[in-house]
């Protein structure tokens, strides 16, 4: 027979080992996000500079520049450690990252077990798939962008429907008749979708024709179409508009969007979150 005291003794060192846990990932995860800032603004840093910024270990060091790599937002080369290629998906990846992971994680929230979304591509839906993956939710992705296919490839919980149609190499999805022919026979919830700028009157901008008329047929086939964006895109138009402000249902972004845009969007009724 097992006392009540003992019963509550095991309690209170699983309870122990679980905080312990969820301490060391989190600090983790805020070691690495720190060591990826650093990077950014230094393009190339030595390895063992890292670690006496970081007060860790070169091994400890090694093992999260490891896992950067693996997730593609850093390369290590001769004991330094190097941002990507500015030309690189990688690379826009990992600008903004602290901001875009804040997004990807509130617009995360969104998405209920089982469902079925759509989610455009760009950095922070990418960031929106893994999150989707790390949650454990099961979840089916229909998505053009075959950067986040394989970036998520790891996460047997997501399911990952992949648009067919005429493929641009350098942004890795698919646009083009093909794909609007598929999405006919196509409804799902939500469709989360990146965007390139911003104008106060006319709503949302796409900077390559051929991309924003293929996300424009998605939004169609969406019940809601929530825009995942930093701050930084409210500053300017880009080269073709991509959504008026009455196609727009909820847009996820950081407190660092302008006052012009927040009225524009609160005065059609866009549901704005900040984070």
């Amino acid at each position: 027979m097992v006392s009540l005291g003992n019963g509550i003794g095991a309690e209170k060192r699983v309870e122990y080992k679980v905080r312990k846990l969820f301490w060391r990932e989190t600090m983790n995860q805020s070691r690495m996000d720190y060591l990826l800032k650093i990077v950014n603004e230094q393009k190339k840093i030595e390895v063992s500079k890292l670690a006496g910024l970081l007060g860790v270990s070169k091994v400890t060091m090694r093992k999260d520049l490891s896992e950067l790599e693996r997730r593609g937002l850093l390369r290590r080369q001769h004991g330094y450690a190097i941002i990507n290629n500015s030309d690189d998906l990688s690379y826009r990846l990992a600008q903004r990252y602290e901001i875009k992971l804040r997004i990807a994680k509130a617009a995360a929230e969104l998405v209920s077990e089982q469902e079925t979304i759509m989610i455009e591509s760009g950095s922070t839906c990418a960031l929106l798939a893994e999150q989707l993956g790390k949650q454990g939710k099961n979840v089916t992705i229909i998505t053009i962008s075959y950067f986040i296919a394989n970036y998520i490839s790891q996460y047997n919980n997501l399911h990952v429907i992949m648009l067919g149609g005429n493929y641009q190499p350098d942004s890795q999805v698919v646009v083009g008749p093909l794909v609007k022919q598929t999405l006919q026979g196509l409804r799902v919830q939500r469709l989360f979708a990146g965007t390139d700028g911003f104008d106060a009157h006319q709503g949302f901008f796409g900077n390559d024709i051929m991309r924003t008329e293929t996300v424009k047929a998605m939004a169609q086939r969406a019940q809601q179409l929530v825009i995942l964006t930093d701050a930084s895109k409210f500053i300017k138009a880009s080269l073709v508009q991509q959504f008026s402000l009455d196609e727009v249902d909820l847009v996820v972004t950081d407190k660092g969007i302008n006052q012009l845009a927040k009225d524009s969007l609160s005065s059609h009724k866009i549901q704005v979150s900040e984070v």
